[in-house]
């Protein structure tokens, strides 16, 4: 049984901290991308032997237990880089990075790997995949026979140096649909993304005259150009709702949808990458949209208000660009994206998710500094997916909460229903009554097991109340069990 360990003392003291004027929503989505390709966040370097393997594991863990002590709950992990991927499959060849050649397996499975480590944190692992990009020509060439240009040359296309799978040919979207049902069928993967599904820079020229003359039938190329797009959006929502109804299905499209309300506006989603993420929420073919809103002021603020608009009762996050803090990306002032974060909260955005992991994580002009004693001082829990729980019950309340002191550390425990398709959320307070509205009352969420072990001052004199919920796989919540009052003295009980 794994043992998860809450940092009780931080919880309880962060009120001593000073009072910030931010809001502490119950329900956020706090998420990153951690990006895979060049090993940009994770692994930094590629294995050759168990110890060099166990460093690139110990390196995933630090990254995450960082995540965790600021309380993010979801990990966005690049699982399909530019025609290679980090699982076993039987499509597409393992990274180089992570043992320096490609098709070469790391001795464990990396994917899998992630979706344990974060499901141990309370955090949800979505499986985000770049979609139609192949790689370079030097990368096209290092994969060598196993690259699927190599294989199915009848699906790419050389546009500006770079390789591409042709989005207009009907076999596009089979073969990406595969790939889709590999992770979907093979691992416990909470959500896959669509990253990258779009047409690339510089689409006018994109040479996919002689696809449009024999698939165009009728249509605008412009419009040809959509559909293809959301033929692929929707055959994957379709196929994974029949599948595991209870995996999300969003995509991170241009942080600016169109010129129509905007005329000004530069390289937008619909009329340059002819992306229409619009349609696929009107469709009810997203469960989240993620647009990647890297930019300022008026390149911003009013597309929030876009997107929530047309956001359609579906989860509406927006990407911030983190890696913007950076003096070789923009050189922002904190305060860029700390006002940023206000304002979505105020518009009733569902969540955050910065791009990238590294940014956050090594405190970029205080960022990470900023999200763990401000902005995500307390655990949030992810948003009940309504529109897609229609099948599965809402949980009984947990029964039997027992706290039982075990030396230097207090032992939680109570009965549920099994970890698979079920998680904890627990609540307390320092009195006999616990606020279930609050940020503040919430001490872990996401907790997969039936057990919670918490660090104590074995000198301290406390009271303390403790209840539990459990969520269904939609996130919805049952009602309570019935809280258990614990005194915490110098005297063990």
């Amino acid at each position: 049984m794994r043992k998860i360990v809450v940092l009780l003392w931080w919880c309880i003291w962060a009120g001593s901290l000073p009072a910030a004027d931010d809001d502490h929503p119950k329900h956020e989505i706090r998420a990153v991308w951690l990006t895979t390709i060049f090993g940009l966040d994770w692994p930094t370097s590629p294995a050759t032997n168990e110890t060099e393997r166990n460093r690139q594991k110990q390196e995933l863990r630090t990254i995450l237990d960082r995540l965790q002590e600021a309380h993010f709950n979801t990990v966005f992990v690049q699982t399909r880089l530019r025609g290679d991927v980090i699982y076993r499959s039987q499509i597409e060849p393992i990274s180089a990075v992570f043992t320096g050649q490609c098709g070469k397996w790391p001795e464990y499975d990396p994917l899998a790997f992630v979706i344990d480590e974060c499901h141990k944190r309370g955090m949800e692992c979505h499986a985000f995949f770049v979609t139609y990009p192949v790689g370079s020509a030097k990368m096209v060439k290092e994969q060598g026979r196993a690259s699927v240009v190599k294989r199915h040359p009848e699906l790419c296309i050389k546009h500006r140096g770079d390789w591409y799978l042709n989005p207009g040919h009907p076999g596009t979207s089979d073969y990406l649909l595969s790939l889709v049902k590999e992770v979907v069928k093979n691992y416990d993967i909470d959500g896959i993304q669509f990253d990258y599904i779009r047409y690339p820079e510089g689409a006018q020229f994109f040479p996919d005259k002689k696809t449009y003359q024999k698939y165009g039938k009728g249509q605008s190329l412009e419009n040809w150009r959509r559909d293809n797009i959301n033929r692929i959006i929707a055959r994957a929502h379709d196929w994974v709702k029949k599948t595991k109804p209870w995996v999300q299905v969003s995509s991170s499209p241009l942080g600016k949808y169109s010129k129509r309300q905007h005329p000004n506006a530069r390289w937008t989603a619909y009329e340059d990458a002819y992306q229409d993420p619009r349609a696929w929420l009107k469709a009810g073919k997203q469960d989240m949209i993620v647009p990647m809103m890297y930019y300022q002021q008026q390149d911003f603020y009013p597309f929030v208000n876009n997107w929530l608009e047309h956001s359609g009762q579906r989860n509406m996050v927006v990407g911030l660009g983190a890696y913007r803090l950076s003096k070789k990306e923009g050189n922002w002032k904190l305060s860029e994206i700390t006002d940023q974060i206000r304002y979505v909260r105020r518009q009733g955005v569902k969540g955050c998710a910065f791009f990238r992991t590294q940014f956050v994580i090594k405190n970029e002009k205080g960022l990470y500094n900023e999200l763990k004693n401000r902005f995500f001082k307390y655990p949030a829990q992810l948003p009940p997916l309504v529109w897609m729980n229609e099948k599965d019950s809402v949980p009984c309340a947990p029964q039997e909460i027992v706290v039982i002191r075990e030396q230097e550390r207090l032992k939680l425990s109570w009965k549920g229903r099994s970890s698979d398709d079920c998680t904890y959320t627990i609540y307390y307070s320092q009195s006999d009554s616990i606020d279930m509205t609050k940020a503040q009352s919430i001490l872990a969420t996401g907790i997969r097991e039936n057990v919670l072990y918490l660090p104590i001052d074995r000198h301290e004199e406390k009271e303390y109340s403790f209840c539990v919920t459990a969520s269904n796989r939609y996130r919805m919540e049952s009602q309570p069990s019935r809280s258990t009052y614990y005194y915490l003295s110098e005297y063990e009980k």
